[in-house]
Formats: C-alpha cells, sequence, structure tokens
C-alpha cells in the first residue's frame, strides 16, 4: 500500500511538518508496512518560504527592509540550490501597519524589493514569490524604486512612493534597474485573478481593507490606470485587463510587464517544486487538510490544489483531515476529495483547541488507520 501524506499547516497549532509526521506516526503503528511519502505543502502564502527552504534543504536569510510606512523591520526569504522564495507579506504585509495607521495612498512595497535585490545579489537563477497580505496599492511602484527604476512627474522630479503618486506619474526610466533580472525565471504565487483596474480590480475589491475610504479607491484606481497606461507606453505590455494583475495591490502586474512573471496557484508551484505528482503516482490513498476547511478551500486552498494533482496520477483515494469544518465545506467533494474528517472532538475555547491539535489529529489519524487496517483485513 502506498500512502502519501500532503497537508498544508494548521495555523497557530501545527506547522505543515508536524502535521504530516503526527499523521504519519498513527498510521505507521496500524500499517507498518506501507510505503509512506511525506510531502508537507503550502499555498505559496504564509509559511512557504519556511517549507520549501527546508524541504530543499537551504535555509532562511534574514535582513533588514522598510515595512509599507518605510520603517526598518526584519524580514526574511528563503534561498535553496540558485532559488530564492519571498513572501511579499514578510516586507509589506497589512499585519505590519497599525490599524488607524492603514493607509494606501502612502504605503508602498519598496521592503519587498529590497528583499528581491538582496536575493538576486545571490546569483540566484529563479525567484519565487508569493502574493498576498499586501498592505499597499501602489502596483509594485515601490518594489520596482528598490530595484533601481526611476519615475518621475512632469517637472521631472522624482515621484513620491505610495499609491497615490502614481496619478502624477509621466516618465519611466528602467536604465538602472537591477541588471540580473532579466537573467531570472520568475514564478509568481497568485491565486486570484482580479484584473489591475475596474469594479474588481485591486483598489476596488482590497482597497478597503488596507484603509481606503470609497472616495480614495476611486482615485486610486484611477491612478493604477494611469500608470497601466505609462507601462504600456514605455515596454509595449498591457496589463490593466490580465487577470492577476490585480493581485497584492497591483504588484502581479509589475511582476508581468517588468520581470516578464508567470502567474500561476501557489499550490502548483509548490507541489511543482517538491514533486507531488511524482509521489502521488498511483497511490492508494493521499492524505492532506488544513486547520479548517470552508467554501474558501476552494480558492486555491491546499487540500483542493492537493486533490486534483493526486487524481490526475491515479491515486485512488483522497483523505483530508482537517482542524474543523466550517460552512460550505461539502463543496469539495465535487473537487477530487473524497472523504473529509474533522479532528476537534469537543467544544472547548479557542486557545484549547489550538494547544491540543497534536493529541486531537493523533486520535483521529490513529481512528482511520484502524479503519483502513479493518477493511483491509475483512
Amino acid at each position: 500500500m502506498k500512502i502519501v501524506i500532503a497537508p498544508d499547516s494548521y495555523k497557530e497549532s501545527l506547522t505543515a511538518y508536524e502535521v504530516a509526521q503526527t499523521i504519519h506516526q498513527a498510521f505507521s503503528q496500524h500499517l507498518p508496512d506501507a510505503e509512506y511519502h511525506l510531502v508537507p505543502m503550502a499555498d505559496g502564502g504564509e509559511g512557504t518560504a519556511s517549507l520549501l527552504a527546508e524541504a530543499c534543504g537551504g535555509e532562511m536569510i534574514t535582513i533588514m527592509v522598510q515595512n509599507p510606512l518605510g520603517e526598518s523591520v526584519e524580514a526574511q526569504y528563503g534561498l535553496f540550490g540558485d532559488t530564492a522564495v519571498i513572501e511579499m507579506a514578510q516586507a509589506s504585509g497589512l499585519h505590519l501597519v497599525k490599524p488607524l495607521q492603514r493607509n494606501p495612498d502612502i504605503t508602498c512595497s519598496y521592503g519587498t524589493g529590497e528583499l528581491i535585490a538582496h536575493a538576486l545579489d545571490q546569483d540566484v537563477s529563479k525567484v519565487i514569490v508569493g502574493l498576498g497580505g499586501s498592505a499597499t496599492n501602489d502596483a509594485g511602484l515601490g518594489m520596482l524604486m528598490a530595484l533601481g527604476a526611476k519615475f518621475f512627474d512632469q517637472q521631472g522630479d522624482a515621484l513620491k512612493r505610495g499609491g497615490a503618486s502614481l496619478s502624477k506619474l509621466d516618465s519611466i526610466d528602467t536604465t538602472n534597474l537591477h541588471p540580473k533580472i532579466k537573467n531570472v525565471s520568475w514564478q509568481i504565487a497568485c491565486d486570484v485573478d482580479n484584473p489591475l483596474v475596474g469594479p474588481n480590480g485591486a483598489s476596488a475589491i482590497f482597497g478597503p481593507q488596507k484603509g481606503a475610504t470609497s472616495k480614495q479607491v476611486s482615485h486610486l484606481d484611477d491612478a493604477l490606470k494611469h500608470f497601466a497606461t505609462k507601462i504600456e507606453q514605455h515596454i509595449g505590455i498591457n496589463v490593466s485587463d490580465t487577470p492577476g494583475a490585480g493581485a497584492a495591490g497591483g504588484l502581479g502586474g509589475a511582476f508581468l510587464a517588468f520581470m516578464k512573471g508567470q502567474l500561476k496557484p501557489g499550490i502548483d508551484i509548490v507541489a511543482d517544486t517538491l514533486k507531488l505528482s511524482e509521489a502521488c503516482l498511483d497511490a492508494n490513498i493521499v492524505i492532506t487538510g488544513e486547520g479548517r476547511m470552508d467554501g474558501q478551500s476552494l480558492s486555491g486552498k491546499t487540500p483542493v490544489g492537493v486533490a486534483r494533482i493526486a487524481k490526475a496520477a491515479n491515486a485512488k483515494q483522497v483523505l483530508a483531515i482537517v482542524g474543523s469544518i466550517e460552512e460550505g465545506y461539502e463543496k469539495v467533494y465535487l473537487h477530487n476529495i473524497d472523504v473529509i474528517f474533522n479532528c476537534i472532538p469537543k467544544l472547548e475555547p479557542l486557545d484549547s483547541v489550538l494547544k491540543n491539535g497534536a493529541r486531537n489529529l493523533t486520535i483521529t489519524s490513529d481512528s482511520i488507520a484502524r479503519l483502513i487496517k479493518g477493511i483491509i483485513a475483512g
């Protein structure tokens, strides 16, 4: 029997590695002769860099960068072989800005550019960037500044940082853009298909959660439209309507235009890097999971992605062991997951649930393994 264990983390409770190891320990007691493949997973969001660095024998690099308000903050990225993995939220995330200070007119992605520049100086040939959790709406203006690009208004003055200043953009100078950018393969983990501008664009959909008022949303959208026009004039690429260009406050559009980046679902990038499809080939059982499964699990989350890849690799059964199930969870049954197990055994405070994650997962995994053993024996 071939069993593949490929879960995501249970946020604030267990890492993906801990989840995979806990399930493996419980199963191996009852099915000791099975062939096990542990492939801890992530979906391109928080924790992706550390997971890939650990899985691929790399390390986490820590440097000082500027947060969305220009304040110094520590940030990390993963480095293994010739590949760097950067989570833009490490430097430009919403969690780095206090609620009352959130203002996408001025917040910028400069720190993300600093992370990228440091990685490029390590002579990498591939950069994976996880988008999501952004505090910015500057379409990568700050990031590009940190990488050497220059932006000027009609008076020839350098633009200030922040999304609002894009409305004043007159010219773009990429002469001094980091020279190694063109020699790198860019894979951008993007799980939204929002365009850069319009009613489904970066400003309208994500601006309010970053502190934008309705008036600001309108002005920011106009600023992004203006930036898209200037990009097309300077580079010859139209990113205004491209699916995914609106991700992370328009950062997706910057990677498309200036890095020729490839936007892909985060789960696919991680799965390709860890060769999940090969591990799942002809597997009897593939076990995946996450902390909470609900209707949002269909939107680029790990279990559905793992199930899709597993069934394409001719795996027979896909089981999901999750911390809890919420409204809409049953929709995943239409997406290659055969059965879902919830491992919270009783009502208790959230702190207790998180603290007892390993114990609850062990109990549930043990029960499932006993069931499978009984079916085989019968």
